[in-house]
């Protein structure tokens, strides 16, 4: 390739959406160029590396601690202290970057808002263009929405506005509207590459910084990727080296037997880890799933954190980062509170703070919630741990020795699955399904706060169900032909629900089907997202 070539920006390959000049600009599609011809063959290589250790998986039924990083996990090194504007996160807000999720997560109240570009968002084209552009208007103080009813939102304008950590997509996807020598970009690169020359400088004007969370992330070797991108981006724009700073989900089962590796890659960049409960159990039914009955789940809300092996994984969690000198930030509260319905308001208020006053307990510096209207609770349960100090990174939690035998005892539930586990997963999945194919990736159903990670639990769990001729409390047994009666039925109820021209107008039979493809499927497919975007316009 020509030195010329080589310098070339990224090509758009899609229709116009409304001043997406603004975020598309020569400048920036350059630096997402220079990205993808720098880093796209080290991940391909990662990507290909995750298949083997999931056919070693397979193969063993086994994971351990890396034999060769205990060195690491021995030596004496901390991260990097924490800047000013993350040091204290004891409530965090997720989802979406819309317009009003936007202005709503700024005004809630939580120190932290995750701007999220991955699972709590369908990428469209749209999305991935708006999100970014609706950032930069955020920090420049010029957003506004008013709904088609005439409500209207916007910043407030004296408060102190919630610290932005965006999240880009995973490393497994690509974003097909980028194209650099004739190969997709993968959507990491766009998410991340856009924020950050769009917004480092504007940020550091304002005290803060460019903050990343880091998604999916499945072994350490993946972090140093991230870390190597960190100082080329920072290079780049000539920035200081250490100004950007990375919270890593240990979301996937593998990563959370490298969680001191992935900190000692990114310790000049990393601030915390996030206990990311949701894809952490998908991804032990999709790394174990046919690895016998020992690793079958029982129904995903049969799984709480106080499981066996969840305690060991949050515990673990905690002692790593704080001896390290990181931050460790506790999982999503999915309940949703209810302004219509004062009894579901107070179950979920309820769950929610016992979910909160655990963490908190357990040595947590912050943890998560998904509406505005808990994050008074959440605070409460922290301020109650910390009063004025702004973690308690201090608790360092030597009384913890978790070993891989504990966070691997899936069979210590007592928990098996049920008929009524399976058509929740089907219900949810479908129902999850359908909005994501009409752009919408965080959906309120039944009283609970959706993304992609539930709907990936969902249709695991019927994939595994069946593998393992799992038989119900009643004595069916799960079948693929029961899956697809169930799927029947609950086609036929929504439709029933909202009615023919509803049904019509939505995207319903698609979501089925694919649901029952990626949940059927005799190959497993990794992420159920792969083969949605390619039913996304």
């Amino acid at each position: 390739m020509s030195t010329a070539a080589s310098q070339e920006p990224a090509v758009v390959a899609a229709g116009t959406v409304p001043r997406s000049e603004e975020v598309l600009t020569d400048e920036a599609l350059t630096f997402v160029a220079a990205l993808h011809r720098r880093f796209a063959p080290r991940r391909a290589e990662l990507l290909a590396r995750r298949r083997e250790r999931r056919d070693e998986i397979a193969r063993t039924a086994r994971l351990d601690f890396l034999p060769e990083t205990a060195a690491i996990r021995a030596g004496d090194w901390q991260v990097a202290p924490a800047p000013q504007a993350l040091n204290d996160r004891r409530v965090e807000i997720t989802g979406p970057t819309d317009r009003k999720m936007t202005i709503n997560a700024l005004n809630s109240g939580a120190r932290v808002w995750l701007a999220d570009f991955e699972d709590a968002s369908a990428p469209t084209w749209e999305n991935v263009v708006l999100g970014q552009l609706n950032l930069i208007d955020a920090y420049e103080r010029r957003i506004d929405f008013t709904t088609p009813e005439g409500k209207s939102y916007a910043l407030r304008p004296d408060a102190e506005l919630a610290t932005v950590v965006m999240r880009p997509r995973g490393w497994h996807l690509d974003e097909r509207h980028l194209v650099v020598d004739g190969e997709p970009v993968p959507g990491a690169f766009v998410d991340f590459g856009l924020y950050f020359f769009h917004n480092a400088e504007r940020l550091l004007a304002k005290g803060k910084g460019p903050y990343f969370y880091l998604p999916k992330t499945e072994s350490h070797l993946e972090a140093r990727l991230w870390n190597d991108v960190f100082v080329f981006a920072q290079d780049y724009l000539g920035i200081a080296q250490g100004t950007i700073r990375a919270t890593v989900l240990i979301e996937t089962i593998t990563a959370a037997f490298e969680m001191e590796e992935i900190l000692y890659e990114l310790r000049d960049h990393a601030s915390g880890l996030n206990a990311g409960r949701w894809d952490y159990l998908f991804s032990i039914v999709k790394n174990f799933r046919d690895g016998g009955e020992k690793f079958v789940l029982p129904d995903r809300n049969a799984v709480t954190m106080t499981a066996p092996f969840m305690r060991a994984y949050t515990e673990l969690l905690v002692r790593t980062c704080h001896k390290r000198g990181a931050h460790a930030i506790g999982g999503m509260a999915a309940f949703i509170p209810s302004r219509r319905d004062p009894e579901v308001n107070a179950k979920a208020l309820e769950k929610v703070k016992a979910d909160k006053d655990r963490e908190a307990a357990d040595g947590f510096d912050g943890s998560w919630v998904a509406h505005p209207d808990l994050v008074p609770v959440a605070r409460a349960s922290f301020d109650a741990v910390l009063g004025d100090r702004p973690n308690q990174k201090d608790r360092l939690r030597e009384d913890v020795h978790v070993t891989a035998e504990q966070l691997l005892a899936i069979d210590s539930l007592d928990a098996k699955p049920t008929y009524e586990g399976l058509r929740n997963a089907v219900q949810v999945g479908i129902r999850y399904i359908e909005a994501w194919l009409r752009g919408l990736g965080a959906v309120a159903i039944f009283n609970l706060m959706e993304d992609a990670a539930t709907a990936e639990i969902s249709r695991s769990q019927i994939w595994q169900w069946i593998d393992a001729g799992v038989v119900f409390e009643g004595g069916e047994k799960a079948t693929a032909e029961l899956a697809r009666r169930v799927a029947a039925e609950e086609l036929a109820a929504i439709r029933a629900e909202i009615g023919d021209e509803a049904f019509a107008a939505g995207s319903w039979q698609q979501a089925h089907d694919l649901l029952l493809q990626v949940a059927l499927d005799e190959r497993y497919v990794d992420f159920l997202t792969l083969p949605a975007y390619e039913l996304l316009d």
